[in-house]
């Protein structure tokens, strides 16, 4: 085993503030405190990590209803006595939805930017399948946080505060009257509670997740539509759209096994930048004090654009062995060698882009005392998603219509009714010896995998517990060539370095939400207990039993 895992996993300290935490037999670690007593209510009532997952998952829907809800999409790997499984939750368009119909304000706010919700019939399947409890009872918590209502923290408040134009974009204003209070932003610690959401949840746990896709959730969606110039109709929601099955994909990085989401999600990125990581020789000389920093950098851009060039569909452009030489090691090779060969100058080409701040999400980690491990990313799309809610349900519709293609109609995610929007989640799990060792993942849009890829860095390179490599400062790299990172973490000159190599720079706050918020759990591998860390960057918290 890398000696640098062992200092890792015997150097970890727990803190009193949730974000560091460690237990004997189970752990989850999700974006808020209530979603995670909701995991662990239904680990100590016997339920496995499966029910763990979606019972927290649908509290994240009512504790964080900026980056999740049953309106949007959902991401699964999962870890069980017969391997790894990518459970596929996307969304899909609904059969109005054409190229030609759909204005650029269209695909971000108001109620014709939504595609059919994967997340229920997700959730749903995943507790029906892989899951020990009743579906009532998984969703038990979220129907009694929904009811009883949770503090509004200093995190929501100033979301709800920066989003507040666009909330009041939407013609109906109808979430800035479910997500705001009297129209502006909830003071901090201000009780918020969702009696509409909780009603709606209580029929869908009763009757079953038809009732969101066929019953009178389903038609009073599509009366909202329609009463509101949107484009999903009864006719989308009945055709349920069921999650996929997916094979995940499978790298290695320093003596571990990396499992990660396939097409349409993004594991890609991730995979190439760890597999890139790993040829890097440990003898090469990088002589001036940042070029590791830099090739880091170039390391990241790659990974986008390796990507971006390669749009890979699961159904209308397979993602087969064939195509899998990004991840040949002998082109790997190759690119890595360009790279350190050329390192001072910046080979990768100028890619026109916005560097526009889109997308979020949020993700959770759970592990059990059986082994099985749940890495699950679901998601809006953007903060609020469509900033337009769900008349008498209480809940957002999402904003996936910003994430297809419109100008190209060979690409592979050209908007057509019933398609699956292109993600950026990499919810992934991690094995040591054949053996279950990490659940982890981020929201953060395409920041997530660069999230990832330092976190696991800074624990096999340098021997980081969990707890520190999550603290440790972070960057990140757009396809454009912006460097974001928390710049007063950094070594003094770190900045003007990357400007005279021809970067542009942004300089975030220390521990900036931007970079993405970590939340995984560690299995120790000499079977002393797990540990578990939410990201310091957000709300997040870790516990277990």
């Amino acid at each position: 085993m890398n000696p640098e895992i062992n200092k890792a996993e015997t150097g970890f300290r727990p803190t009193s503030d949730g974000k560091c935490a460690r237990a004997d037999r189970a752990m989850i670690s999700t974006a808020t405190e209530s979603a995670t007593r909701a995991g662990i209510d239904i680990l100590k009532k016997g339920g496995n990590a499966m029910d763990a997952a979606v019972a927290a998952a649908a509290a994240l829907g009512v504790s964080e209803p900026q980056g999740s809800g049953m309106g949007g999409q959902t991401m699964i790997l999962l870890n069980t006595n017969r391997g790894t499984v990518a459970i596929d939750g996307s969304s899909r368009a609904p059969s109005l939805a054409h190229a030609s119909a759909i204005t650029r304000q269209d695909r971000s706010i108001g109620y014709r930017a939504t595609t059919v919700p994967g997340t229920p019939a997700t959730l749903a399947f995943a507790n029906r399948k892989y899951g020990r409890l009743p579906w009532k009872t998984v969703l038990g918590p979220a129907i009694e946080l929904a009811e009883g209502g949770y503090p509004i923290s200093k995190f929501q408040h100033n979301w709800q505060k920066r989003e507040l134009p666009n909330f009041n974009k939407v013609h109906s204003r109808s979430g800035a009257r479910y997500f705001l209070n009297n129209g502006q932003p909830y003071q901090v610690g201000e009780p918020f509670k969702q009696p509409e959401l909780a009603r709606m949840l209580k029929r869908m746990a009763d009757e079953g997740v038809e009732d969101f896709y066929s019953g009178k959730t389903a038609k009073m969606i599509d009366a909202d539509m329609r009463a509101n110039g949107g484009l999903l109709r009864y006719d989308d929601l009945v055709l349920i759209p069921l999650p996929l099955e997916r094979q995940p994909l499978t790298g290695h990085f320093r003596g571990l096994r990396i499992d990660t989401m396939p097409p349409p999600g993004a594991g890609e990125p991730l995979l190439f930048a760890l597999s890139m990581l790993d040829v890097v020789p440990p003898q090469f000389d990088f002589g001036e004090e940042f070029k590791k920093d830099l090739l880091l950098v170039h390391i990241l851009r790659k990974a986008l654009l390796e990507r971006d060039g390669r749009p890979f569909h699961p159904v209308f452009s397979p993602f087969t062995d064939e195509d899998k030489n990004m991840f040949d090691k002998d082109y790997i090779q190759k690119v890595m060698d360009e790279i350190l060969s050329k390192l001072e100058i910046n080979l990768l080409p100028v890619i026109p882009t916005s560097d526009e701040k889109s997308g979020e999400t949020t993700h959770l980690s759970v592990i059990d005392n059986q082994g099985m491990a749940v890495s699950l990313t679901q998601s809006i799309e953007r903060i609020y998603g469509s900033k337009a809610a769900a008349e008498g349900l209480g809940f957002l519709y999402n904003n996936y219509l910003h994430d297809y293609e419109y100008e190209r109609p060979e690409h592979p995610y050209y908007l057509r009714p019933n398609h699956v929007p292109w993600a950026t989640v990499s919810p992934s799990l991690i094995y040591l010896n054949g053996n279950i060792w990490m659940a982890v993942g981020s929201p953060g849009s395409e920041r997530v995998f660069a999230a990832i890829t330092q976190f696991l860095l800074n624990i096999t390179e340098f021997g980081m517990p969990v707890c520190e490599s999550m603290k440790a400062p972070r960057l990140h790299c757009s396809l454009g060539g912006l460097i974001s990172l928390e710049a007063g973490r950094f070594p003094e000159g770190l900045v003007d370095y990357f400007k005279e190599k021809g970067y542009r720079i942004e300089k975030l706050d220390d521990y900036a939400f931007y970079l993405g918020s970590l939340h995984a759990v560690l299995k120790r591998s000499d079977g002393k207990g797990l540990q578990a860390i939410a990201d310091v960057r957000r709300d997040g918290y870790a516990a277990g039993i």
